[in-house]
């Protein structure tokens, strides 16, 4: 029973969202128009569920390039209107297009000279009526069986409001750069934005020794600064190689008087090494794939060691 009416729901707003695509008409292009150009803000307005979408609307619009904010068609009345000016666009909310606390704005909106799209089911509603453009659902039933809770309506506002939303950052052609300069700290913001320096360990963190440097001290270097392997550079800090703690438990093995040895003795002359300029994601994709699994690779800038990336450190940075 449960299984089925799950089912029945999800169908029948599918079939809605269909039917609102297919009466798409140019009041969509208008309104796309009218929140491209708009030269202020972007204010959504509803109330109860229909105001969820519209705040949801205002945070999708913000985040795409359109400034946006949300207005409580309640609190609107209250004095919030003074938020409104004449070169915003004003998006309400309201299924039936009679909601008193939205219907009741327009005479203010309209002495603001505030340009006004309703989205609504009812085009000849008094909403519609008194609204610059109307944007239709086409909603003619609720999936709530007594047809009374909102759920087919918030779901096609919803669908539609995103739709605006996408055709609206498409028209102005923003990119994944843009994206990210909106989401600084979400994954894809990360990925666009941090590159190997961002993420490197400094060059005062590592464990930097010379070729004459005992293994002994390496060990010793690579323990104080917390790290899993040591850059061997020259005089002028250009790298001559690194030795990870693999090369060191290799050798061990090996040799039971390794300690005794030189760094130049067991390092790695030709480790993967990377740009600081590079991209943090780039860097992620060398670390896997590098044919041998690596835990740190030293970052040169004009072949001088000027840091450590450790992978680590770059899984904790967020950018996956």
């Amino acid at each position: 029973m449960s299984l089925e009416s799950g089912r029945r729901v999800l169908r029948q707003e599918a079939d809605a969202l269909s039917r609102c695509a297919d009466g798409l008409d140019e009041a969509f292009d208008t309104a796309v128009d009218w929140v491209l150009k708009c030269t202020g803000r972007v204010i959504t307005c509803g109330v109860g569920k229909s105001g969820h979408i519209a705040r949801k609307t205002a945070g999708t619009l913000s985040s795409t390039g359109t400034p946006a904010l949300f207005l409580h068609a309640a609190e609107a009345v209250h004095g919030d209107l003074g938020a409104v000016t004449s070169a915003d666009v004003v998006l309400l909310y309201s299924h039936s297009g009679e909601t008193e606390e939205i219907v009741r704005l327009f005479p203010s909106l309209r002495a603001a000279e505030a340009k006004t799209v309703l989205i609504s089911a009812r085009s000849d509603s008094t909403g519609g009526r008194a609204a610059d453009l109307v944007l239709n659902t086409f909603v003619t039933e609720e999936a709530c069986p007594h047809n009374l809770a909102p759920t087919t309506s918030t779901t096609v506002m919803l669908a539609l409001s995103d739709a605006l939303a996408v055709a609206v950052m498409e028209r102005r052609g923003f990119s994944k750069a843009d994206f990210a300069r909106f989401h600084p700290r979400g994954s894809l913001g990360k990925r666009l934005l941090l590159h190997v320096s961002d993420v490197m360990r400094p060059l005062d963190e590592l464990a930097v020794v010379r070729s004459s440097s005992s293994v002994r001290d390496v060990i010793v270097r690579m323990t104080q600064q917390h790290v899993g392997a040591a850059c061997v550079v020259d005089d002028e800090g250009r790298l001559e190689g690194i030795i990870s703690e693999g090369d060191l438990r290799r050798h061990m093995l090996a040799s039971g008087a390794v300690l005794d040895s030189r760094a130049g003795e067991i390092l790695n002359p030709s480790p993967a090494t990377i740009e600081p300029s590079l991209m943090a994601a780039d860097a992620l994709e060398a670390f896997q794939n590098f044919p041998v699994k690596i835990g740190e690779i030293p970052v040169l800038d004009r072949d001088r060691l000027v840091g450590l990336l450790v992978l680590k450190d770059l899984l904790r940075s967020g950018i996956i």
